[in-house]
């Protein structure tokens, strides 16, 4: 059974998605709509509460099982939703993942997505003992290539027909990080220039 305890950042926290959240998340998603939809197959212009409502329930289904980890990025103190993060398609054979992100478009600009995502990383190989973590980006999706970059994540290659994207073929960069690029006792290969964000902070409910 997968469980994910409040992880605290710096002017931010994730957590879980929960049944309440479902408004705030449809205003976000609708809010953030030209930066999502070109990338997202999931963001369109219907998005609803409802639709919301049964992302949550995905959500907490796949987490209770152990088969992903969609939560959110909220205000520190969990109120106020400003995106999602997540570790998906995992492969506990190889011990890798698939890490995405996205901050609602009245918060973009803040470092939300690199912290938030350097952060999942880090649960990733300390308590989920992955030891690799994927980031698949559009080759034209700069912003989220930029937050991967940003992680200290390393490119790999372009690959060709890598997403498909509105029903068409696109070529996708792919990033990796291991757990010495984010571990702070473990020697980065070739550090990022952006310093590394400070440790989480993991605190039960």
């Amino acid at each position: 059974m997968g469980t994910v305890p409040i992880l605290r950042g710096d002017g931010f926290s994730l957590r879980p998605f929960r049944q309440a959240d479902a408004e705030q998340l449809a205003a976000a998603v609708q809010e953030s709509m030209a930066s999502l939809a070109p990338w997202m197959p999931w963001a369109h212009l219907r998005y609803s509460v409802r639709d919301a409502q049964l992302w949550i329930d995905t959500c907490a289904d796949n987490l209770a099982a152990g088969l992903s980890y969609d939560i959110g990025i909220y205000s520190e103190d969990g109120r106020v939703l400003f995106g999602g993060v997540a570790l998906n398609q995992i492969s506990t054979e190889n011990r890798m993942a698939n890490l995405g992100y996205w901050v609602r478009k009245s918060r973009q600009g803040e470092g939300l997505a690199t912290r938030a995502a350097w952060m999942m990383a880090c649960f990733g190989f300390h308590r989920l003992h992955l030891t690799r973590i994927e980031i698949v980006a559009a080759e034209q999706n700069l912003a989220s290539r930029r937050v991967a970059e940003k992680t200290g994540a390393l490119l790999e290659c372009v690959a060709r027909n890598r997403l498909v994207l509105r029903g068409v073929p696109c070529r996708a960069a792919i990033y990796s990080l291991v757990p010495e690029s984010v571990m702070p006792s473990v020697p980065t290969p070739a550090p990022s220039r952006t310093p590394a964000p400070a440790s989480p902070r993991a605190v039960s409910e």
